[in-house]
């Protein structure tokens, strides 16, 4: 019986894509727009795709229409599994073990709260071979707002476990102060990882639950988180 749910975030939780991201971005902008260079300034960190896409076309003077939109979102999907192999990402540490335990144990189940395009997330996670943990989750395809992102999420887990599945037995892993405010959003608890652009004294002063530099110790991670 499932008395646990665990979402993780994937940028900087999951995994390091070493700019593969960005480099599909780029590729794409090129492509379909002419633009070589992507301007500074254009936030990522935590974001959804839906959000930053928006913002990169407008940020480039370009009119943000659902063609508009749709051609970049496809170039980018289109763009992202040559970038991931062109770069060294990586598997974060700690992550591979947890995501094993957690496959043993009847009482966790593992979903994603990402920012991610749903496709997009599909890709990444499958270039590093873990996909196949996570049957469900919140994706960033639909929304602006990180938080709606969390409540597309819990929708998912009310469907699947019932609406009486208590929030407080929700833990959302993430690395970013948006990670910790969409799980705020939906009453779910947060463990912060330091391991993507944020120190730990800034994941701090966002008030997690629980904080670590890294998941290296997995087996004392999920005894705090599920003890």
């Amino acid at each position: 019986m499932v008395k646990n749910i665990l979402l993780f975030d994937i940028d900087g939780t999951l995994l390091s894509s070493a700019g593969a991201g960005k480099d599909a971005l780029e590729k794409g902008m090129a492509a379909k727009f002419g633009v070589d260079h992507i301007v500074d300034g254009l936030s990522l960190s935590g974001r959804t795709d839906k959000g930053i896409l928006h913002d990169l076309l407008r940020l480039h003077g370009i009119e943000h229409t659902e063609a508009s939109y749709e051609t970049m979102m496809k170039a980018y999907l289109a763009n992202l599994p040559e970038c991931l192999k062109s770069v060294q990402g990586k598997i974060l540490p700690g992550i591979k073990t947890m995501l094993e335990d957690l496959k043993t144990r009847d009482d966790c189940a593992v979903g994603l709260l990402t920012g991610n395009l749903r496709a997009g997330a599909k890709i990444k996670l499958g270039h590093f071979g873990i996909f196949e943990h996570f049957e469900f989750g919140g994706f960033g395809d639909h929304h602006l707002d990180r938080d709606d992102v969390a409540r597309e999420a819990l929708g998912e887990i009310h469907t699947r476990f019932g609406k009486d599945f208590s929030t407080s037995k929700i833990w959302v892993l993430g690395d970013t102060p948006l990670d910790i405010k969409c799980a705020r959003a939906i009453g779910a608890k947060v463990l912060a990882v330091a391991t993507g652009w944020h120190t730990m004294k800034e994941l701090e002063s966002h008030g997690p639950d629980l904080l670590f530099e890294d998941l290296t110790h997995t087996e004392d991670v999920l005894k705090k988180m599920l003890s």
